[in-house]
Order: C-alpha cells, then sequence, then structure tokens
C-alpha cells in the first residue's frame, strides 16, 4: 500500500501576484485546498495557470505565502522536453529505471540506490500504466519526438499518477486527448489517492470533481459539488445580482425624480417669495436677507442631493462589480449568401497523406448548410482531413474542390502572428469595416482596446484563440465553409458556450473536429463523419 499524508493540504494566505507591467493579476487570496478533487475554473486571462504555479511551487507571489505538507507535481499545458528525450524521462522516470539498470549489473553506488528510492517495481508499474492507458506499443527507451500530441500529454500524465506525489496539480490535462483517454483519464483521477486539483475548462472531466473553485478578479469562490452544481448556482447567482443591479437602478432613478420635485417645490417658493416680496414694498434690506436665506437652502439642498446621489450611484457601481467580470461574450452574424444545396466542397477518392489504415481514404461532399462534427481516435487523421481541405496539404491522388472562400483555424492558430496586433490582422482580412467597429466587436469578444494594441504572443491561450477566430469570422467576405480543429481548446467556460451559440446561428457549411462531446452537441450538427475501423462514415443527425 502507498505511504499518503493524513493531512494532505495546499493553502494560501493573502496571495497576491502583480505582473512585470505593474497589473495587478489577483490580491488577497485565501483558500485551502485539501484531499477532495478539486477544478479551479475562471475566465481566460484571470491567472489561473499563474496561481496553479505558485500552489505547485514552480512560482513564488508578489505578496503572501502557499503553504504545502506534502510534495506536489505540477503537469503544464504544454508538455516540452529536451532534444533526445526518451518515454522515460517524459514519463519522469528514466533517471529511477537507468539506476535499476546499473543496480542490476552489480552497482553498489550510494546514488542508484537513492534514485530508486522504494520504486523497485518502477519498471513493472510503467509497463502496467502504458498498456492500461492504450499505449503497450511504447518502450520507456523510444524518443519522445516520436510521439502524438496526444501519446505526449498520455504518457506525461502517466509520469503524474507514477509521481507517488501527494498532490497532483494539471492544467489542462485534457485538450490533446480524444474521447476514449478523455474518459481513461477520469477514471485515473477517480482513483488517484492524494490531493488534486484539475485546472480546466472541459465540462465532463470537471463533472467528475467534488468540489469547483472558481477564480475572478473579485477572489476565489468555492462550490461544493461538480461542474453542474456550479453552473447551477453561478446562474442563480448572476440573476441575484442582475436583479439587485435592477432594483439599485430603479431606487436611484426614484430617488432622482423625488429630488427633482424638491427643487422644483423649493424653486417654485422661492420665486413666490421674490414677488410676494417687491408687491409688498420691503426695504431692500429685507429683501436681501431673504434672498440670502432663500440662496443657502437652495446650496444646502444642492449639497445634500449631490451626496445622495453620489451614494446611489456607489451603490449601482457595487451592483455592476459583481456582474462585471462576466459581461456576456457577444459574436455577431455572419452573414453567407449561399444556395443550402450549393456544394461547398467535393472529394473523391481522396488518399490522405501521413495516415495510415482503413482511413486513409475518403470520398465526401458538403454543401451550403451542412454542420458535420469529425469524431474518431487520435492519429486517425481528422487534422490531415482538415488540412487537405484548407489546401494546406495535396491530397496523394483523387480530387479535392473546395470553395475558395474557405476559412481554417488549426490547434496552433496559425493564421495569427505573433508579433503584430490583433486589430492590425483584423484590418487586414477586413478592409471595409471601420476601426471602431472592429474594436468594437473585438471588446464584445472580452479583448479590450489594451488587449488587441498588443502583439498577439502576449495574450492568453484563450485570448489568442478569439482574435484567430475574430480574423477568420470578421474577414470581408466571410467564409462559406469553416474548418476548425479543436476550437474551444483553450477557450474558457463562458467563451464556449458563447462559441457554442455563434457557430449554431453561422449560416454556412461547418466542419468541426473536437473530442468533446458536449460542445458538439449544442452545435446543432446535421452530421458526424466518424473514423472507425472500417474508415470514414457520414451519419446523419
Amino acid at each position: 500500500m502507498e505511504y499518503r499524508m493524513t493531512t494532505t493540504y495546499l493553502t494560501l494566505k493573502g496571495v497576491s501576484q502583480v505582473l512585470p507591467d505593474g497589473r495587478a493579476l489577483f490580491a488577497d487570496l485565501n483558500e485551502t485546498f485539501d484531499m477532495q478533487p478539486t477544478g479551479l475554473v475562471g475566465r481566460n486571462g484571470v491567472g489561473k495557470t499563474v496561481l496553479a504555479r505558485i500552489l505547485a511551487g514552480q512560482l513564488q507571489p508578489s505578496a503572501g505565502d502557499c503553504l504545502c505538507s506534502g510534495l506536489v507535481h505540477y503537469l503544464a499545458q504544454q508538455v516540452t522536453f529536451p532534444e533526445g528525450a526518451t518515454v522515460g524521462d517524459l514519463a519522469g522516470v528514466q533517471p529511477a529505471l537507468d539506476a535499476l539498470a546499473r543496480i542490476e549489473l552489480g552497482s553498489t553506488a550510494p546514488e542508484d540506490f537513492d534514485a530508486v528510492g522504494e520504486r523497485w517495481d518502477i519498471r513493472q508499474r510503467l509497463r502496467h500504466e502504458l498498456e492500461r492507458g492504450g499505449l503497450g506499443h511504447l518502450e520507456a527507451t523510444a524518443p519522445a519526438r516520436l510521439l502524438s500530441g496526444g501519446e505526449t500529454m498520455r504518457v506525461a500524465l502517466i509520469g503524474a499518477l507514477l509521481s507517488d506525489a501527494d498532490f497532483l496539480i494539471l492544467d489542462e490535462p485534457s485538450n490533446h486527448l480524444d474521447r476514449p483517454n478523455r474518459q481513461a483519464l477520469i477514471e485515473h483521477l477517480k482513483r488517484w489517492p492524494g490531493g488534486l486539483i484539475v485546472v480546466s475548462h472541459d465540462r465532463q472531466l470537471l463533472d467528475a470533481m467534488e468540489h469547483i473553485v472558481e477564480l475572478t478578479p473579485q477572489g476565489l469562490h468555492r462550490y461544493g459539488g461538480n461542474y453542474t452544481f456550479y453552473a447551477e448556482r453561478r446562474a442563480e447567482e448572476r440573476q441575484n445580482a442582475l436583479d439587485q443591479l435592477n432594483q439599485r437602478k430603479l431606487e436611484r432613478q426614484r430617488e432622482e425624480r423625488a429630488m427633482r420635485q424638491q427643487r422644483e417645490r423649493q424653486e417654485r417658493r422661492r420665486a413666490r417669495g421674490n414677488r410676494q416680496g417687491k408687491e409688498s414694498n420691503q426695504a431692500k434690506i429685507l429683501l436681501d436677507r431673504q434672498k440670502e436665506r432663500s440662496e443657502h437652502s437652495t446650496g444646502a439642498l444642492h449639497q445634500k442631493h449631490a451626496t445622495a446621489r453620489a451614494e446611489l450611484n456607489q451603490q449601482v457601481r457595487e451592483a455592476a462589480q459583481q456582474i462585471n467580470h462576466e459581461a456576456e461574450i457577444t459574436l455577431h452574424a455572419i452573414p453567407i449568401w449561399q444556395a443550402p444545396k450549393r456544394r461547398v466542397a467535393e472529394l473523391e477518392a481522396v488518399e490522405l497523406p501521413f495516415v495510415e489504415g482503413p482511413t486513409r481514404t475518403i470520398s465526401l461532399t458538403l454543401s451550403g448548410q451542412q454542420r458535420i462534427g469529425v469524431v474518431g481516435p487520435n492519429g486517425c487523421g481528422k487534422s490531415t482531413l482538415l488540412r487537405v481541405l484548407a489546401a494546406q496539404l495535396a491530397p496523394l491522388s483523387g480530387t479535392c474542390k473546395v470553395t475558395p472562400h474557405c476559412a481554417y483555424l488549426d490547434q496552433r492558430l496559425g493564421n495569427l502572428d505573433p508579433e503584430k496586433t490583433v486589430l492590425e490582422q483584423l484590418q487586414l482580412a477586413n478592409r471595409t469595416t471601420p476601426e471602431g467597429d472592429l474594436r468594437m466587436r473585438l471588446a464584445q469578444l472580452g479583448l479590450d482596446a489594451p488587449k488587441v494594441e498588443m502583439p498577439s504572443r502576449r495574450l492568453s491561450g484563450g485570448e489568442r484563440l478569439k482574435g484567430s477566430l475574430a480574423c477568420i469570422l470578421y474577414a470581408d467576405p466571410p467564409p462559406e465553409l469553416l474548418l476548425l480543429d479543436e476550437p474551444n481548446n483553450h477557450l474558457d467556460l463562458p467563451s464556449t458556450e458563447a462559441l457554442e451559440a455563434m457557430l449554431r446561428h453561422y449560416p454556412g457549411a461547418l466542419l468541426v473536429v473536437s473530442h468533446d462531446d458536449r460542445f458538439l452537441n449544442n452545435l446543432g450538427l446535421t452530421g458526424r463523419l466518424v473514423a472507425n475501423k472500417k474508415g470514414w462514415n457520414l451519419e446523419p443527425l
């Protein structure tokens, strides 16, 4: 039985983080994470990855303390490895494997025994986990550079599970996993005996957590349930906040109306008093005193009203602040004027490059308003198919005809120049819409003025994806065929829901690759293109 600390915890005490440009990312965070599996959620750019690195001990906060009761293993979004790294290196067990091999050859060096520690069965455990994870064909000595993106993440996850850490912190661990491996990840995490924090936008994965902690500009807020529970509570909270904001606005309107009526009554009394004074032939000194008293009374009333108005405005601002951080993401409708039956893509006996097995060849016809989800295991050719349709790859044989008004968004966001601003690139794609309108559309995507004016490489992953989408969807002319490869991989949950809403109303043809069942189910698809052992099969819905 593996030893686990009985009081595994991570505690934040007054933790704040200031960015190099002086901007406060978050401030005075106080929270304790225990053995209960917890999902960490929040808007793109709010600082989830920075907070995860602080919790993992990889980054020191600008202020405050992070206390940990044991060993933490952190797995970043992007798995990197040096040239020449092996599967064993990627899993973090190669030093132990090498030391074990030297001991078996007769080594008595203390450093070899220290490297192995208590893990005398590490070779067998690695083999068992590789086979259970569908990677039994890999050897520990295999070069890591030969692995696909999904395989790389799966091996890194196996390393996390073999780490014997007291706490696991995983940052978007399901991003590059296909459907079976996402489910396998969830089952692995259910068996994890230590503390667990998962930073994710994957609703299926978050539903396997016991608690959700949300990071917002106002701080951390814990919800005692899974994602479904969290979503219900957040919807209630948002509605309550909106109701309170509307109530504060109504109160301000009533009070302003009452103050206006009070000022009007005072003005009428003053005017009436002035007339009566002149008609009664009062001495000038008495009239001056009466005027002075009236002006003093008017000034006092104005001061009283100004104070009351400031208090009312502050109440409205405080109510609005409760919902500002989750302002709606808006995507404009895209005008596509094409006949529903017009063909936008036609593949006849196309042989896909770099693909082996039954999915190497495909015949497919897409018309104007077909909306197809592309599903299948990693390595079956889904991304290659999109690249052939986008004319980025030539088919080995067969014919491929595609509308010239086709837009493609790959997983690496290749359409976005990292050195240029999003605004510059959107203006290149759309030369007819005024800059002010383009700025407004970007702002409604959550990209405010500072963000659209900085090099896109400085944006978060989700912000870059929004910029890439904007340059495609708001181009002039807009695309008739939209090819999307895992478009919601880096989007936060509200933005994913906004993307779903936009794509439901997208009037052109759509081909989208995704392993996220909930995402696909919310797009109003007309069919699914399924890759299986028999090849490609278009299944109508």
